[in-house]
C-alpha cells in the first residue's frame, strides 16, 4: 500500500504539473506531530492527488472534496506517528532496498509515459534528480512498512477463518474481471540526419545572435524550447553534479561566471550554455534550448521498420521474444520479452491497445498501430473471461483477501493504543 502511494504521487505530478507549477505555494502549517509538521502544500498535493484518483471535481464538489481533505489529513498524521515509532524501534532500512523500490517505482513511470526521456522532459528533472528528491520519502515509506510486517507478519488464520470469512463476504467480493496476458514490441519515432541538421541549424543561429551582442537572457525567453526554464529566461539555479545528462554537465561545470560554450548536443536537442555563479561543487545556469524534434520522413521511415520487424515475426520458427530484445526500444520490457503481464482489460490506458485486443485470439499477433508513444506490434498471449469469485478455484486470492483484514483490524487497535502517547496538534477547523 505504501509503495502503491508513492506511485500514485508521481502519477499525480506527472498528470497535474503544469497546474500545480502555475498555483501558489501553501506553507503554513495545518498540523503538529510531536516534533514534526504537515504542511497546507503537502495536505493540498495528497488531497488533489486522491481526487484525481477518484475522479472528484473540488470545484464541481467541494464538500465531498473537504471530506477527502480530511482523510488526507488523518493519514499523514499517522504516517507521522508510524514513522517516529519506527525511528523509537530502531528500524533501519538498507540502502540497496531503498534503491529497489525506487527504481522499481521510476521504471513504472517510464513505463507509464513511454520513455526515460518522456519523463525527464513533463518533470522538468533528469532521472537522477528525480531518484534524490523522492529518495528520502521511499526510505520513510520502507521504514513503516517494515514496522507494520514486524508487528503484524505474525498474524496467521485457519482455513475456517478462510471459509467464514468468505461466507460472510460471499455477496461483496469484486467480479475477477476481464484480464489479458500481452507483450509488444515497441519502435518510438526518432529524429533523423535532417531533423537533427534543422536542430542545429536553428542553435547556431541563436548563438550568432548571442556572440553579436543580444541579451541572452531575453533570447531564451523568445526561442528556448525548455518549457520549464523558458519562463525564468533559461535559468536553472544551482545544480550539482548528477542533476542533468552527462553531455549537458561535462560541458557546463568547466565554465566559468559569465561564459557561454559552444552548442552542446545531448538526446533532448542542442543546448546552449551559461555559467552564472558558482557555489562550491553548484553552479547557476542558464541554458537555450532546441528540442530534437522528428519529421514526418522520420515516421515513414519509423513506419517501414516496423513493418519489415512484423513480417519477421510471420517467418516460421520465430520467437517473439528474441525478435523484441533485437528491436523493441521499451527498455523497461525488452528483456523479458516484451511482456506486460497481466492486465485488467477495462484498466488499459492506451484505447488503440483496447481496439487491438478486442478481436484477437489467445496467442494471436496484431497488425503494427501507432500510440503516443511509437509504433506497437501487440502479441495477446492469454485472455482470461470475466467471473465471479469462487472459493473452489480463487483460494488463494480469498485467503489473502482474509489474512489482510485480520492484520488491518489488529493494525489499526495497535495504533489507536500508540496515539495515546503522541502529542498532535491539528490547527486548521475544517479538518477537525
Amino acid at each position: 500500500m505504501l509503495r502503491k502511494s508513492f506511485f500514485l504521487l508521481i502519477s499525480f505530478i506527472i498528470c497535474l504539473s503544469s497546474q500545480l507549477r502555475s498555483q501558489q505555494v501553501l506553507d503554513n502549517v495545518v498540523a503538529v506531530v510531536e516534533d514534526e509538521i504537515i504542511l497546507a502544500s503537502e495536505l493540498n498535493q495528497f488531497s488533489l492527488n486522491l481526487a484525481y484518483q477518484m475522479g472528484v471535481d473540488p470545484r464541481k464538489d467541494p464538500e465531498k472534496f473537504n471530506k477527502l481533505k480530511s482523510e488526507t489529513l488523518q493519514n499523514l498524521i499517522n504516517q507521522k506517528i508510524l514513522l517516529a515509532k519506527a525511528e523509537e524501534d530502531s528500524i533501519v532500512v538498507e540502502e540497496r532496498q531503498v534503491d529497489s523500490v525506487l527504481e522499481e517505482q521510476i521504471n513504472t513511470m517510464i513505463q507509464r509515459v513511454g520513455s526515460a526521456e518522456e519523463l525527464e522532459k513533463q518533470l522538468g528533472e533528469s532521472i537522477k534528480k528525480i531518484k534524490r528528491n523522492f529518495r528520502d520519502d521511499v526510505r520513510k515509506n520502507l521504514q513503516v512498512e517494515m514496522l507494520r510486517n514486524t508487528k503484524f507478519a505474525q498474524i496467521k488464520i485457519t482455513r475456517r477463518d478462510v471459509e467464514q470469512f468468505y461466507k460472510t463476504h460471499k455477496d461483496s467480493l469484486p467480479e475477477l474481471k476481464e484480464t489479458v496476458d500481452i507483450s509488444h514490441i515497441l519502435l518510438t519515432i526518432k529524429p533523423g540526419e535532417a531533423s537533427e541538421n534543422l536542430a542545429r541549424g536553428k542553435a547556431e543561429k541563436l548563438l550568432e545572435r548571442q556572440r553579436a551582442g543580444e541579451d541572452f537572457e531575453e533570447l531564451c525567453r523568445q526561442y528556448s524550447e525548455d518549457p520549464g526554464s523558458k519562463a525564468q529566461g533559461g535559468e536553472l539555479g544551482f545544480i550539482q553534479r548528477g542533476d542533468f545528462v552527462p553531455e549537458f554537465e561535462e560541458v557546463a561545470f568547466l565554465l566559468q561566471p559569465g561564459e557561454f560554450s559552444d552548442i552542446v548536443k545531448s538526446r533532448f536537442g542542442f543546448h546552449i550554455i551559461q555559467c552564472i555563479a558558482r557555489k562550491g561543487d553548484k553552479i547557476n545556469v542558464r541554458h537555450l534550448l532546441i528540442l530534437l524534434q522528428p519529421t514526418k520522413e522520420d515516421e515513414k521511415d519509423t513506419i517501414e521498420k516496423i513493418k519489415q520487424v512484423r513480417t519477421l515475426l510471420d517467418e516460421p520458427g520465430t520467437d517473439f521474444a528474441e525478435i523484441t530484445k533485437q528491436y523493441s526500444d521499451d527498455e523497461t520490457t525488452k528483456d523479458q520479452g516484451g511482456e506486460l503481464g497481466l492486465l485488467e482489460l477495462e484498466n488499459l490506458q492506451e484505447k488503440e491497445f483496447k481496439n487491438a485486443i478486442e478481436g484477437m485470439e489467445g496467442g494471436e499477433i496484431f497488425q503494427p498501430f501507432k500510440t503516443k508513444f511509437g509504433w506497437h506490434i501487440l502479441k495477446l498471449n492469454a485472455r482470461h473471461e470475466a467471473r465471479k469469485i469462487s472459493i473452489d478455484t480463487d483460494w488463494d486470492k480469498i485467503e489473502s483477501w482474509a489474512l489482510n483484514m485480520k492484520r488491518q483490524r489488529e493494525f489499526q487497535k495497535w495504533l489507536e493504543e500508540i496515539k495515546k502517547d503522541v502529542y498532535v496538534d491539528i490547527k486548521t477547523a475544517d479538518s477537525k
